[in-house]
């Protein structure tokens, strides 16, 4: 089963805690700091179900918001309708075949994406492929998980509910990679409940191999961020941001 083809509808509702626009201000100044050339179009890479595609076009900026789960790239289309300025164009692509008709001022890849890929190979293929696409002197911003937090991860149980859904997420993380087991319960319109179960897995990927990745594909001015913060990642931080510059 793919991941997100039950979960892609409840998403959003299940991640209404993530401060997307506290994320959005800060991937913006990330990349508008670190670019060398004025920003206009930005790829959203891994977009989801497109929260971060429509903040960002609100604020002005042409998007390229490339996904790899048609579930959750339908969730993208229908939030985007409506949207003020230019409406984002929507690929059904994986993130190693990235393949845009232009290239891009900027690029984000947010929420720990990256960390989908298992193989260290597709995440190489991956920054080749943005290094492609991105124009000379453009930013690309990313972020990935921290190693604390997914230890911290490792044998808990979690619960998320709204309204009419409810996800206990289980997870395990032993030799770099974590796996969780999501159950979703959703209430019908007879009062009764569904559940669909997904299997999700990530990986971990250290900042050292991170930097020498983003180097061998062509890029520079690596810089490592905390959670959010504008300063260096340390031990509190869930999540490492990076900011680097396309040669």
């Amino acid at each position: 089963m793919a991941s997100y083809e039950f979960l892609a509808g409840a998403y959003d509702e299940l991640m209404r805690d993530a401060d997307y626009t506290r994320r959005a201000d800060f991937v913006e100044r990330l990349f508008l700091r670190a670019s060398k050339r004025p920003v206009h179009t930005v790829l959203d890479l891994a977009c989801g179900t497109g929260t971060m595609t429509c903040l960002l076009t609100e604020r002005g900026y042409e998007l390229i918001s490339v996904d790899g789960s048609e579930d959750m790239l339908m969730e993208a289309r229908e939030k985007a309708q409506g949207l003020h300025g230019i409406a984002p164009l929507f690929l059904h692509q994986s993130m190693p075949r990235l393949d845009l008709n232009d290239t891009v001022d900027a690029a984000i890849c947010c929420m720990d994406s990256l960390n989908y890929l298992t193989r260290e190979q597709d995440v190489r293929r991956t920054l080749e492929r943005l290094r492609l696409f991105i124009s000379p002197g453009g930013a690309l911003v990313f972020d990935v998980h921290a190693l604390p937090k997914l230890e911290m991860m490792d044998g808990q149980t979690y619960m998320d509910e709204g309204e009419d859904v409810c996800c206990v997420w289980r997870t395990a993380f032993r030799h770099g990679l974590l796996d969780y087991c999501v159950d979703l319960f959703t209430l019908r319109p007879d009062g009764a409940w569904t559940r669909e179960t997904e299997y999700h897995r990530q990986r971990y990927y250290g900042a050292e191999e991170l930097t020498q990745w983003l180097a061998a594909a062509g890029f520079t001015n690596i810089r490592l961020w905390g959670d959010c913060r504008l300063r260096r990642p340390n031990e509190t931080d869930g999540r490492i941001y990076f900011s680097a510059i396309r040669k």
